[in-house]
């Protein structure tokens, strides 16, 4: 039974983020190089946070449970706020890349566009925010023990399959409004991201109500999904065109001289 619950809630937390890695990032070096990047800006925050939170409950009172408890929220907030100033800092390495990449080229253009680089950097922090948030629930879900015995609830483990998923896809809808909004100017846009990302952490404390917290995470994830598809310039004809297989016909018109060859591309 541990091995089944293993084995479905990994597929369940991680299956669309290892077939968005598959099929996008694995298939282009430099997609991993950038990969690899945001999981190491992503892990320095992490540190960081984790620094501040150790520090405080070593200078506060141990015995007080409500003392830790708002330290451990506090922690989480300062958590969250490093995660988006190393975004920033992530997209302003990125788009030092960029340019170098774009200067070294025949064409003078980078090989990878920047919403490319705000999706594969989004993914990065969610893959690896989710790899430390569901590798220890995953490994206690092999047992031995049985969830729910003591009356609590029994959907922990499924619950939290879903909320890793959840998770691993907002931080990639995230990097794509994140960086868009960085290279347009819309500091509205980049609040957002910040003021979201600090909603869906509060909503994980919502002990032990886990099932409950699920609801207004989806409800947040399937919104930002919708931004950050039509910040990449989606909208319902692009859509219709994929879900229908069909591919935009070119109508531009070119008329070569008869004095001159056309060129090769």
């Amino acid at each position: 039974m541990g091995l089944a619950v293993f084995v479905g809630c990994a597929f369940i937390a991680f299956g669309p983020a290892f077939a968005l890695f598959t099929l996008t990032v694995a298939v282009d070096p430099l997609r991993i190089i950038i990969l690899v990047a945001g999981s190491f800006f992503w892990l320095v925050s992490v540190l960081l946070g984790s620094l501040v939170w150790f520090v405080g409950v070593q200078l506060s009172d141990r015995g007080n449970p409500s003392l830790q408890s708002g330290l451990l929220v506090f922690g989480a907030a300062v958590s969250v706020l490093l995660q988006e100033a190393f975004r920033f800092a992530n997209y302003k390495l990125l788009k030092k890349a960029d340019q170098g990449l774009a200067s070294i080229s025949e064409d003078g253009r980078s090989p990878i566009s920047l919403q490319q680089m705000a999706y594969v950097s989004g993914l990065a922090f969610g893959l690896i925010s989710g790899a430390f948030s569901g590798v220890n629930i995953l490994t206690d879900s092999l047992g031995p023990g049985i969830v729910g015995i003591h009356g609590d609830s029994p959907h922990f483990f499924i619950t939290s399959a879903f909320l890793t998923m959840a998770l691993v896809l907002l931080h990639t809808f995230w990097g794509v409004i994140f960086f868009d909004a960085c290279e347009r100017g819309k500091w509205l846009a980049g609040m957002g991201v910040v003021v979201s990302h600090l909603v869906t952490s509060a909503l994980t404390f919502l002990c032990p109500w886990y099932e409950t917290s699920l609801v207004p995470i989806y409800l947040l994830t399937a919104g930002t999904a919708a931004w950050a598809f039509s910040t990449a310039g989606g909208s319902v004809r692009t859509l219709q065109r994929c879900f229908t297989c069909k591919q935009k016909i070119d109508d531009r018109v070119v008329v070569y001289s008869a004095l001159q060859a056309p060129s090769e591309d």
